[in-house]
Parts: C-alpha cells; sequence; structure tokens
C-alpha cells in the first residue's frame, strides 16, 4: 500500500446517508440508495449507512404489513445485493423483514453481491408518537438466528459483527434508531466485543431539541465505547401525517464529531469522514477498564458472531476526510481554545497555590529572562499571589543577563516584573562565569571564542545555582519556568539548569500553547493598576504596560541567549538548532496521546502543513506568520524528534521536579503519564519511518 493512501495509515472512510424515500415503494428507493452507495463507491468510503427503513420509508404505518410491500422489499434487497458486486462499500440499509411468525425492523448489511447478515432492532418504542410494536417483534433475543432472503441464508441477529480482513482493527456492527437511546445499548456489548465503527440507522422525528439529544447520545456513545459512532436519520420523502424529519446525519469518534450534514435537506446528503482505527485501538489499549469491563460481561460479549469480509481498499491518494488540527494542542475554534486556556492558566496556578500553602507559604523565586516560558511562569505566580491574598512584592524575579543576553529581553524582563508588580533584581553572571572558566581551564577565559556545549551550560547552571541559594536566603521557593515542549526533546540544562526547580509550573504546558496563554492573558485581563487584583474568569490582572511587554515578548524569536551574536548579527535560535516547535509539538501530541507510527505522523503532518493558506489557524495567530512545511522538511524534524525523545531525553524527563498535568495528551512525568527506560533508543521508531519514506532517509 502507498504512503499517499489514507487506507495504509489505519483510516477507514465511512458516510453516513440520507436520502429522499417514496413512501411504500421499495423499488425507487432501492435506485436511490444505489446513486448514493454509488457516489460512495466514487469517494472510497468503505462504510455507507442509511436511514431506518429507507427501503419502504419509516412512516408508513399498517402498509408495512401489505404482502405487495413485503414482497417488493426482498425484491429490491436483491436488486442491491446484484449491484453492489460491483462497489466498495459495505452497505447498511433499513427494510422491514419478515422472520418465522413476525415482521422485524432490519438493518441489512450488503457487500460485494452478498447479504452479509440482518441484524434486527432490540427495543421498540411504543410511547408518545411512536407505536412500533403494533408491526414490529422485538429482536433481542434473536441472537445464533439465521434468516431466509430470496431464497438464500443469511446470518439474523444483533449479535453480529462484521470485521474487515484487509482493514485491520474495521469491525462494524449496525444497531437501529432507539437501540441507542436505551441504558444499556446493543453497541455497547458490540463495542466490548470489539466493534470499532458503530451504525446507527435512525427514523427518528424531529421535535425542538432532539437533534440535540442524539448529538449528545450519540456523542457519549462514540466515547464510552471508544469507537466511531456514525449516525443516519430520515429525512425528506417521509410522510408527514402526524410528524416530521430532519435527515441528520453525523460522526462521532471517540467523542469528538468528525463531520455532520445540515439539517432538513432538499435531497441526498452524507457526512463522510477518515475514521481513526489506530487512534480508537490504542484507546482500547491504554484505558485498561474498557477490557476489564468485557470481562464484567462476559456471557453476553462472548457471543458475538463475527461475519468476515474483504474491502480491497484503493491503493492511491484519496486526501483525507477529517478534521486535523496543525497544533493539536492549540483548538482552532475559538471558544474551545478560550475554555482551554482558561483551564489550562487555573490548573497550573491552582498547582502551585496548593504547594506554596503545603509547604509554609514561601516567597516565589523565579529567573525571567524575556523568553515566553519565564514570562508565562510569572503570570502563574502572579495570579497565585492574587489568589492567596498576598502582595506581589513577594514575588523574587531575577534576570540574570550573560554573554549573549539582548538589552531587548532584559528590558523586557525587567519591565514586566515591574508592571506586575514584582520584586526585580539584576544579576550579572558574566563575572562569576569567567572565574568558572578560569577554574576549568576552558578556552574562553582566556579570550578564544568558542561557544560550546560547556560554555553554554555554565550560564545555565549559575543561573539556576542563585536561583536555589536566594531561595535559601529569603525563605523561598524555586518555581521552574521550562515546559512540556522543552522536556520532550531534552532541550535543558540537567540538574544545574533549567530542567531543576522546588516546583515546575509549566512542565504540562507545550511550547504552541504558551503563546496562546499569554494572549488569553492579555485579552482576559483587566487594564487596572499594577498589583490589582484578578478579573472574574481567573486571569491576571495587568496593566496597559504590562499587556504591551507580553505582546513584545510574543513577538520575539525563540532563543536561549547562551551564544553571542555572530559576526552575520544572526540571534540564537532555538528552532533553527533542534527544529521548529510547531512539528514538534505534532509529533509529540500523537506519539505521548496515541503512540502512533512515525510514518503516520509524517502523513497526517503533510496533509495539514503543506499548504499555509489551507484549512483554519487558532485565533490570534498573525496572518504574517503563517507557514508550511513539506514532507522533506516534515521528515527531517521528525527524525530530530524520534532520536531526542527516545534516545537522548529521558534521563532529563527521569528527574523533574513535581508540576501539575495540564493537557489531556498527557505530560512526561515519570510519576505520571510517561515511564520509560533512560537507556533507550530510537531505532524501532526510525526504521519504521525509513522503511515507509526511503528516498527521505
Amino acid at each position: 500500500m502507498p504512503f499517499e493512501s489514507a487506507y495504509r495509515h489505519g483510516f477507514a472512510r465511512v458516510a453516513a446517508c440520507t436520502i429522499p424515500v417514496a413512501i411504500a415503494d421499495p423499488a425507487t428507493n432501492a435506485e436511490a440508495v444505489l446513486d448514493a452507495a454509488r457516489a460512495c463507491d466514487a469517494d472510497a468510503v468503505a462504510v455507507a449507512v442509511f436511514p431506518e427503513l429507507c427501503l419502504t420509508g419509516y412512516a408508513i404505518d399498517d402498509l408495512v404489513l401489505q404482502d405487495p410491500v413485503l414482497d417488493a422489499v426482498v425484491i429490491a434487497i436483491e436488486r442491491l445485493v446484484e449491484a453492489s458486486a460491483d462497489l466498495f462499500p459495505v452497505l447498511i440499509v433499513g427494510a422491514p423483514l419478515r422472520h418465522r411468525n413476525r415482521l422485524y425492523n432490519c438493518a441489512v448489511i450488503i457487500h460485494r453481491g452478498e447479504v452479509l447478515g440482518v441484524a434486527p432492532k432490540s427495543y421498540l418504542p411504543t410511547y408518545r408518537e411512536f407505536y412500533e410494536r403494533r408491526w414490529y417483534a422485538p429482536g433481542d433475543d434473536q441472537s445464533g438466528e439465521y434468516l431466509v432472503i430470496g431464497g438464500v441464508e443469511a446470518p439474523f441477529g444483533p449479535d453480529l459483527l462484521f470485521e474487515a480482513l484487509d482493514v485491520p482493527g474495521l469491525v462494524v456492527h449496525a444497531e437501529v434508531c432507539e437501540d441507542v437511546w436505551v441504558p444499556i445499548p446493543p453497541s455497547s456489548e458490540a463495542a466490548l466485543a470489539g466493534a470499532t465503527v458503530l451504525a446507527n440507522l435512525s427514523g427518528s422525528p424531529i421535535t425542538i431539541a432532539r437533534a440535540d439529544d442524539r448529538k449528545s447520545l450519540s456523542q457519549s456513545q462514540s466515547l464510552r465505547c471508544l469507537a466511531a459512532y456514525a449516525y443516519a436519520a430520515a429525512g425528506m420523502g417521509e410522510s408527514t401525517n402526524d410528524v416530521s424529519w430532519d435527515g441528520q446525519t453525523m460522526i462521532y469518534e471517540g467523542g469528538n464529531l468528525l463531520v455532520e450534514t445540515e439539517r432538513f435537506p432538499d435531497g441526498p446528503r452524507r457526512s463522510v469522514a477518515d475514521v481513526d482505527l489506530d487512534r480508537l485501538r490504542q484507546d482500547r489499549l491504554r484505558q485498561g477498564t474498557f477490557d476489564d469491563n468485557r470481562r464484567t460481561h462476559g456471557a453476553r460479549t462472548g457471543g458475538f458472531r463475527t461475519v468476515h469480509f474483504e474491502l480491497d481498499p484503493p491503493a492511491r491518494y484519496i486526501g483525507l476526510r477529517r478534521p486535523l488540527d496543525r497544533f493539536p494542542f492549540v483548538p482552532d475554534d475559538p471558544a474551545r481554545l478560550a475554555q482551554d486556556c482558561y483551564e489550562a492558566f487555573n490548573i497550573q496556578v491552582t498547582g502551585l497555590v496548593q504547594r506554596l500553602e503545603a509547604i509554609g507559604r514561601p516567597k516565589p523565586v523565579i529567573g525571567v529572562s524575556g523568553g515566553l516560558d519565564s514570562t508565562h511562569a510569572l503570570l502563574v505566580v502572579a495570579r497565585a499571589m492574587d489568589r492567596m491574598g498576598r502582595p506581589r512584592s513577594d514575588i523574587l524575579a531575577y534576570t540574570m543577563p550573560g554573554f549573549a543576553t539582548s538589552e531587548h529581553t532584559k528590558s523586557n524582563a525587567i519591565a514586566l516584573a515591574e508592571a506586575i508588580g514584582a520584586s526585580i533584581e539584576t544579576i550579572d553572571i558574566r563575572d562569576a562565569a569567567i572565574e568558572l572558566f578560569t577554574k576549568i581551564k576552558h578556552p574562553f577565559a582566556d579570550g578564544e571564542p568558542v561557544h560550546d556545549v560547556t560554555f553554554e551550560n555554565v550560564q545555565a547552571g549559575l543561573r539556576t545555582d542563585y536561583l536555589f541559594r536566594l531561595a535559601n536566603q529569603n525563605g523561598g521557593m524555586v518555581i521552574g519556568t521550562s515546559d512540556l515542549s522543552e522536556l520532550a526533546l531534552g532541550w535543558a540544562t540537567y540538574g544545574v539548569g533549567d530542567q531543576m526547580s522546588h516546583y515546575a509550573v509549566n512542565t504540562g504546558v507545550p511550547k504552541t500553547l504558551v503563546q496562546h496563554l499569554i494572549r488569553w492573558v492579555i485579552s482576559h485581563a483587566p487594564a487596572i493598576g499594577d498589583g490589582g487584583a484578578s478579573d472574574g474568569e481567573g486571569s491576571t490582572a495587568l496593566s496597559d504596560e504590562a499587556k504591551a511587554v507580553l505582546q513584545s515578548v510574543l513577538d520575539t524569536e525563540i532563543s536561549p541567549e547562551l551564544v553571542p551574536v555572530g559576526q552575520d548579527g544572526k540571534v540564537q535560535s532555538t528552532e533553527d538548532a533542534i527544529g521548529p516547535y510547531a512539528l514538534h509539538d505534532f509529533a509529540l501530541f500523537h506519539i505521548l496521546r496515541y503512540g502512533l507510527r512515525p510514518s503516520k505522523i509524517a502523513f497526517l503532518a503533510s496533509h495539514v502543513w503543506r499548504d499555509k493558506d489551507a484549512g483554519a489557524w487558532p485565533p490570534g495567530f498573525p496572518e504574517a506568520d503563517h507557514y508550511a512545511y513539506d514532507l522533506p522538511t516534515i521528515t527531517r524534524w521528525l527524525r530530530v524528534f524520534l532520536q531526542r525523545y527516545f534516545a537522548f531525553a529521558q534521563f532529563k524527563r527521569s528527574a523533574i521536579p513535581n508540576g501539575p498535568k495540564v493537557s489531556p495528551a498527557g505530560s512526561l512525568s515519570p510519576r505520571g503519564d510517561w515511564r520509560a527506560p533512560s537507556d533507550g533508543n530510537a531505532r524501532a521508531w526510525l526504521a519504521e519511518l525509513d522503511a515507509a519514506l526511503p528516498e527521505h532517509m
């Protein structure tokens, strides 16, 4: 399977379709299903779900008991079976079918000229506008049965799973409308038995607010079952004797909405999305309680029957049909981003307040450089002081210029601390550094421009040494500023540098989110005098001067400022040295949260980063700073990330101080989400990437 195909990377394309129906006219409705099925085939859809009773219409009342209608249903199914021989998708269509002495409301699963099985509706609503038991029998007691359609026997029952042999992880289950409204839906047991794509064929006449109820049910079912949930409701053409219809379709995956169509359509519509089967599998592996629940209900989940089929997925480029964030730690939706920033900031503040209160309310001691991380940490500390009812002058902030500190960042650090109301002092570390260079006979002490790792780490170590001794002297506690991205890459000086502190407030925040947290503080902080109280939304109160300094920090290139400016005038750049944080955070999210293969990460990154003008950017991200990365660039820096993350940086992470987890993607604390050997290697990850993209080795 070529690298370009989504099916190579663990995706399966699913469609939830609604079609216009003709009342009690199976032949016409079968053609409508086929029209949609052919469109799905052209779109490389693997599974296409249609509404409840779509071959007859849901609201045909007593007409469903007429033999001409029921005979026509069988003929319509035979028509679909015949036509499906040349179509790629598995078709799941709704039909009333006779079995023994009763009529059942069924989902018929058809693929490549064969009825794979028939799943009857288990729970029949007979309340308010519904009275299905007038016509149908509940199918919850039909496990293990078989049904004859047009002279061909097919498995029949709610206990059927349909597994693709050539698309790993694609296991389909079908239930019908009301089945998802009961406390324990059939799809819950099916998911425990192995189903990953749960299909709901729905009639569901519309009333005010019912669409929101359906969304809540679909979302929660996909989240609880760690599955995809494809929902297709009846729409245009259904009888409006006493009710109306909206044709709602949607697909959720693990609680996240992938796609939905507009309601009340004037023709056929379909929601199409690529379901990430790898994510679902990984979530089930990690969340052990999922399988524990299967063991609890093993008497029922162990009885499912599995019907196998082969899809023969397309070995070509078909695009990628799902929401995909450039910055997976930073939502594109403005409301969601604001909520995430509010929660992240207050998680940090609450964690710090608890630690300060628990150990006797020491004074926070913090080094401020004028860079992103120390700036944000200072904002967190200021808000913590407000929460504790303490003056911000209790914050002991220090800026410690070295051989590469620019006047710009130094002045920003001082201006921000003063504007916030913290106590600020400047300690020049250059004399102490020269003395240390002399003691260890480093060439720089003799005037040679040797700017090696020792040169850098002497400065980083001195700064941390000063902070700890100042904390001793002033009854303080050193606040760490290093962030999640730096810990992932090992971009921190071990032990005596910025890797160490008494409490690390930024340890759970990735670099790409830090920038937006600062933007959020700017936009949510009231413009009041220095040292004032916070507003009602949990932000830090700031003066207009402080806000201006924060914007200046955001506009400054990320740099450790440990190496002096070269003859070309170029400032030391972190991202020139180790790569773009945008790409590293992208890789970190997908490795930490889902354990994805590097080739899949490269595939996803190439889709989202190749065109700076395509897709959404987070709110507030300057348009002038929009950028793109091609696949060779993505692969180059992904190799750097893999090497540093798996083969280098773990010894630093294994010894990090306490700090709060912030992102649901995880933390890197050895006491939290990530435990790994410090003497590991990256060979398996690099080999997988190289095998997929040998031309980029």
